[in-house]
C-alpha cells in the first residue's frame, strides 16, 4: 500500500529565522564602506621643499613691495631734482639777461671781489702778523733759535736719504726695507717734516723761497718747478710744496755735494740757505765704490761739498740725530760761523 507524502509548510519559526537572518546581511551590508580610499603617507621630503618654497614666495612678495616703495621715492626724488633743476636755469637766465641789461653789473662785481681779497688780507695780517703760514708745535711753545729768517730768496735743502727713517743705523735698515707707506710714516722724518713746515711759518710774506729734497740727487718738492722761486705770499704754492714734500719716501745714500749743486739751477742765487740733515754725506758726486764709507771718507766728501756752496750765503744747518757721526755736529757748527749762519741740533719736542 503506497505511503502518503507528507505535506511540508514552512512553520512560524522558520520565517522568524530566516527574517533574522537577512536583517543581519542588511546590517553587515550597511556597517560597511563600499567606496573607501587608500590613505597614503606624505612624503617627509616633499613637504620640505614646499615649505621652502612657500617661504621664498613670501620673501620674493616681501622684497618686490621693497622694491616698489624704493622705486616710488626715487621718482619722487627725481621730480624734486628736475624742479630743482629748473629753478636753477631759471636764475641762470634771470642772471644773464640781468647782465646783458647792465653791462656794468660786471664789473662792480669785480670790485666786490677786489674787496673782499683786501679785507681777507687785512684779516690774516692782524692775525698772524708778518707769518705766511700759521704753525703751532706741542703746548705752542716758542724757542730762541738765533737763525736769520729773512732774506728775499730762501732755500730749503732737505736731507732724504735712507738715514732720515732713525736714529740708528740698525732701524734705518729695518725701516728701509719697509712699504713707502711705513717709511713716510716714520717718526724721524716726521720730525723733519713739521720743522720744515715751522721754517716756512715764519718766512717773511715778501720773500720768496724754494724746497728742495736730496739724497744721491737733488729735487724740488713741487714737481716741475726746478730752478723757480716761489711766493712767500702764494698760499697755495706753498701748501703744494709741502704737499710735495710729504710724498716724498727717503731711501739711498747722502750726496751733499749734488745738494748743493741744485743751487746752479737758479739764476738768482739764494741769500739764506737752511739744510737740514743728520749728519756728514756717504758720498760725493758720484757713489761710492764699497758699501762701507769710513769716518774719513764722510769727512772728505762733506769738504768737497763745501766748495761747492756759494760763497758769501749762510748756511743755517738743523742737525736731527744719527748713531756712529761724531764729527758731523762739530764740522757744520764750524761751517755755520765761516758762513755767517746758525748751528742747531733741536730737541725732540722742537718744534
Amino acid at each position: 500500500m503506497p505511503k502518503k507524502r507528507r505535506n511540508i509548510a514552512f512553520s512560524l519559526s522558520f520565517l522568524d529565522i530566516m527574517a533574522c537572518g537577512f536583517g543581519a546581511v542588511t546590517l553587515l551590508f550597511l556597517i560597511l564602506r563600499h567606496n573607501a580610499t587608500e590613505i597614503q603617507t606624505p612624503d617627509v621630503r616633499l613637504s620640505a621643499e614646499v615649505d621652502l618654497l612657500q617661504m621664498d614666495i613670501r620673501q620674493a612678495e616681501a622684497e618686490k613691495t621693497l622694491l616698489l616703495n624704493s622705486l616710488e621715492q626715487i621718482t619722487l626724488e627725481l621730480v624734486e631734482a628736475q624742479g630743482l633743476s629748473d629753478r636753477v636755469l631759471t636764475d641762470l637766465q634771470e642772471t644773464e639777461k640781468s647782465i646783458q641789461a647792465d653791462p656794468n653789473d660786471l664789473d662792480k662785481l669785480r670790485r666786490q671781489v677786489e674787496q673782499l681779497e683786501d679785507e681777507t688780507a687785512q684779516m690774516e695780517e692782524v692775525e698772524f702778523g708778518d707769518k705766511v703760514r700759521e704753525f703751532l708745535g706741542d703746548g705752542n711753545r716758542q724757542y730762541l733759535t738765533g737763525l736769520k729768517l729773512g732774506g728775499e730768496r730762501v732755500l730749503i735743502l732737505v736731507d732724504g736719504s735712507a738715514s732720515m727713517l732713525a736714529d740708528t743705523v740698525v732701524n734705518a735698515v729695518r725701516r728701509r726695507n719697509m712699504d713707502e707707506e711705513q717709511k713716510k710714516q716714520s717718526p724721524k722724518w716726521q720730525w723733519t717734516l713739521r720743522t720744515v713746515e715751522w721754517l716756512v711759518a715764519q718766512l717773511p710774506a715778501s720773500s720768496r723761497f724754494q724746497i728742495y729734497v736730496f739724497n744721491t740727487e737733488a729735487q724740488p718738492a713741487l714737481t716741475g718747478s726746478e730752478g723757480e722761486w716761489l711766493d712767500a705770499a702764494d698760499s697755495l704754492a706753498m701748501e703744494d710744496a709741502i704737499a710735495g714734500l710729504k710724498q716724498y719716501s727717503p731711501s739711498s745714500g747722502t750726496s751733499l755735494t749734488n745738494g748743493f749743486g741744485a743751487i746752479a739751477d737758479f739764476e738768482n742765487r739764494p741769500d739764506n740757505v737752511f739744510l737740514l740733515t743728520d749728519g756728514l754725506p756717504t758720498q760725493g758726486k758720484k757713489p761710492p765704490r764699497r758699501y762701507m764709507v769710513s769716518g774719513e771718507q764722510r769727512r772728505k766728501h762733506f769738504m768737497a761739498a763745501i766748495k761747492e756752496f756759494p760763497r758769501g750765503v749762510p748756511l743755517n744747518t738743523i742737525l736731527f740725530p744719527m748713531e756712529g757721526d761724531p764729527e758731523a755736529a762739530a764740522l757744520f757748527w764750524q761751517t755755520a760761523l765761516n758762513t755767517d749762519g746758525a748751528f742747531i741740533a733741536p730737541s725732540r719736542d722742537w718744534p
